[in-house]
């Protein structure tokens, strides 16, 4: 039965296997071996040991597999803005809407309710994905930057607002 539950220290070195095999399989075909290799190795357990002081981090598990993850925490020290971190899921059950859940339950922490903007660094693969679940384009980050992912964000107070005082909004910026 897939569950989702925040991060504990015993989970870091299974979430850098998952997230190692993730990238390896899922995201070949968008980055070169040379990237995905020092990616792989900068994701140790002891990142993800550390990931879980700094933000809230959570797992998605089937039985005692986890098969997930994903965190949110302070964008650069804000209070006020967010980012979306390491969401990951096993390729063998991509496509059954644990992508989704782990989305859905970064958005119902009190970070992101108390947030004004919220950013996501997206792969090239996951681009798509966060497109669907909300998330544009920031302002001037519509191709790939020099880390070779995408900058998304979305405003979590705008979905609340009507449409004519979200067009006035971006009028003036």
């Amino acid at each position: 039965m897939i569950q989702i539950r925040r991060f504990r220290p015993a989970d870091a070195a299974e979430v850098a296997q998952v997230v190692a095999t993730t990238l390896n399989i899922s995201n070949s075909q968008d980055y070169s071996s040379a990237y995905l290799e020092a990616t792989i190795k900068r994701m140790s357990p002891q990142f993800f040991l550390d990931k879980a002081e700094q933000t809230h981090f959570y797992i998605v598990h089937d039985g005692n597999r986890i098969v997930g993850t994903g965190a949110i925490g302070s964008y650069w020290g804000s209070t006020t803005e967010y980012s979306l971190f390491d969401i990951f899921v096993l390729p063998t059950y991509q496509k059954r809407g644990i992508g989704e859940l782990i989305i859905h339950t970064l958005e119902h922490d009190v970070y992101f309710r108390q947030a004004e903007r919220v950013e996501i660094p997206a792969s090239i693969t996951a681009v798509n994905f966060y497109r669907h679940m909300g998330y544009t384009f920031k302002k001037g980050h519509e191709t790939v930057d020099e880390e070779q992912l995408y900058r998304l964000e979305k405003f979590p107070h705008q979905q609340t607002a009507s449409s004519s005082s979200s067009q006035q909004q971006e009028g003036a910026s």
